[in-house]
């Protein structure tokens, strides 16, 4: 067993015993696929009780650090894409950042994004891209339905450049952008079709291998979007008011 565990004589034990853990993890010391100790073990290595260790364990798992393949049986794991998403998004949000904020930063992850996609997908994926696209133009006027399919239409769009730290970087930030546009639409009625434009030359510029046109097309959707923002007097509002709206 590589676990390396001391005694802890603190107040939060349990909350002690996870960043133990978590340290560990992180310097490779557990990796991956190892099965921890069970919790009487736990206990009697780290001196304190059952609960305590149960409750430490509760926030590992809960961080996406561990799981449990069958009931008695927890491993070390990788948190999923989507936990680090959520929990950056909830950040943010509990923060109360701006669509200013938010459109500062995605003005250049989302080019990024378009770039690499045209260089780096496949004509599968880009073939899967334009049936998403088509979802999105049926959608047209449908405010909830709209907001999810950009989401994916974006996101699906980092997916396709390969760069996983550009898609866990930008995905937070962009889907509190996105979901803003509830804010948004009032003023700008005009915006459905606008942004089927962008979208559907950002698609062909992938499609045509062409990363130029496709990160200008980017960027200019996300300028769009930010002149729509200005028109509903939103710049230096809060993007979403309520933390639980990332579930």
């Amino acid at each position: 067993m590589s676990l390396k565990c001391k005694p802890i004589r603190v107040h939060y034990a349990y909350q002690q015993i996870a960043e133990e853990i978590e340290a560990q993890i992180l310097k490779g010391e557990l990796r991956p696929g190892e099965q921890l100790p069970g919790e009487a073990e736990l206990a009697e290595l780290f001196g304190v009780t059952r609960s305590t260790v149960r409750e430490g364990l509760r926030q590992l798992e809960s961080d996406g650090l561990v799981h449990r393949p069958t009931p008695r049986r927890l491993e070390v794991t990788i948190p999923q894409a989507n936990q680090l998403t959520t929990r950056a998004g909830r950040a943010m949000a509990l923060m109360k950042v701006t669509f200013r904020e938010l459109w500062e930063v995605t003005m250049e992850t989302e080019p990024l994004a378009a770039r690499l996609a045209a260089h780096r997908a496949s004509d599968d994926e880009i073939e899967q891209l334009q049936q998403l696209h088509a979802k999105l133009v049926a959608a047209e006027g449908h405010e909830a339905l709209t907001i999810d399919l950009d989401e994916q239409f974006h996101t699906r769009v980092a997916e396709l450049g390969k760069n996983r730290v550009l898609g866990l970087a930008r995905e937070p930030i962009a889907l509190l952008l996105y979901r803003g546009f509830t804010q948004v639409a009032p003023t700008a009625p005009q915006f459905y079709q606008r942004q089927i434009e962008a979208h559907s030359n950002v698609v062909a510029a992938i499609r045509d291998r062409d990363p130029d046109r496709a990160e200008k097309w980017a960027r200019m959707h996300i300028e769009d979007f930010w002149r729509a923002v200005r028109i509903a007097d939103l710049e230096d509002k809060t993007a979403i008011r309520n933390a639980t709206a990332l579930s």
